[in-house]
């Protein structure tokens, strides 16, 4: 069993060292431990601390293309370098590296595809009663969307089997955190989440320059993953919505002109007959995005099954099969 940890670098020169350090060399279970950076884009000295310090690949992107593409980049190649389990920390040694071995225990017992490292909010100094509020409150809308249970939806601790990363896709440039969660969810994969420990601050985080600028692009990637899996249950809601309204005002109309009052109405009726217009045409938007989502459900599968093929057996199905070849010889 081969366990590849990576970690997305902006510029983590300083603190890359630390969080190497804190990494787990040896887990029971486990055969091999390797170590892999992203450096997406960095200006400083960040590629040569880690290869001083030893990690095994480094995915180098010549310009910052942001966290999204990097962990994308990164499970690409920890499934091209034959991992059966991939785990992402960050390089700022905010998580507890020790808890690794907690992270991947559903997998290893074949519980859980995909593991979120649940993070103790309340109880971080660092985090203010704003941030810990808007956490709790962004968790609790990636539950509803994502239908899991995942209590602390923006950590970024987290452990994959080898099966559930080559099915992940990200789409938006933001974060991958909530959007994985709402593919997982809704395509029915086995997600769960363990207590981690935190460790103190070292650098203020860089995902975000304002809380405004975080709720918005993280109810925006929400929305958007949302749509994707379940369009027809949104545009049914604002069909439903703009037909109820053009029903209530058409209704309105038709009182008043029973009572011989609907010649100063006709305003009502041209609206009504507008806001229904716009319900059947969101209802129709939703049946055809409904139909491509199918389609590209379709296409997950065989980009599944392409990755299969491309990316080739990991370290433990490998080590099978030369087993089953030894004794075959034998």
């Amino acid at each position: 069993m081969k366990l590849i940890i990576q970690i997305p670098c902006y510029n983590e020169a300083e603190t890359l060292k630390i969080a190497l350090d804190a990494l787990p060399k040896h887990i029971d279970g486990i055969d091999v431990i390797e170590y892999l950076i992203i450096n997406d884009g960095s200006s400083d000295n960040t590629v040569e601390v880690a290869k001083e310090w030893g990690v095994n690949y480094v995915v180098n992107f010549r310009n910052n293309k942001g966290l999204a593409r990097g962990f994308m980049a990164g499970l690409d190649a920890c499934l091209r370098n034959g991992a059966d389990i991939i785990v992402n920390t960050d390089a700022d040694n905010q998580y507890c590296g020790e808890d690794i071995e907690k992270l991947i225990q559903p997998i290893l017992r074949g519980e859980a595809g995909m593991v979120v490292g649940e993070r103790p909010i309340d109880e971080t100094e660092h985090f203010s009663p704003l941030k810990k509020k808007l956490q709790h409150l962004g968790s609790w809308v990636v539950r509803k969307a994502s239908n899991t249970d995942i209590p602390d939806a923006p950590s970024g601790f987290r452990a994959y089997s080898r099966s559930t990363a080559m099915r992940l896709n990200v789409i938006n440039e933001y974060t991958y955190t909530l959007e994985t969660i709402v593919q997982a969810g809704r395509n029915k994969m086995a997600v769960t989440s363990v207590p981690i420990r935190t460790n103190p601050e070292l650098r203020k985080s860089r995902l975000f320059h304002s809380m405004f600028g975080y709720v918005k692009k993280s109810m925006l990637t929400i929305g958007r993953a949302y749509m994707m899996y379940r369009p027809l249950a949104v545009f049914s809601a604002i069909a439903a919505v703009f037909g109820a309204a053009g029903t209530g005002l058409g209704i309105r109309y038709l009182i008043k002109r029973a009572k011989g009052r609907g010649q100063g109405s006709v305003q009502s009726l041209i609206l009504s007959s507008m806001l229904i217009i716009i319900a059947v045409l969101c209802g129709v938007i939703g049946l055809l995005a409904d139909v491509i989502a199918g389609n590209r459900k379709l296409l997950q599968e065989i980009q599944f099954e392409l990755r299969k093929m491309d990316y080739g057996l990991g370290h433990e199905a490998q080590k099978k099969m030369d087993q089953k070849i030894i004794e075959e010889e034998e």
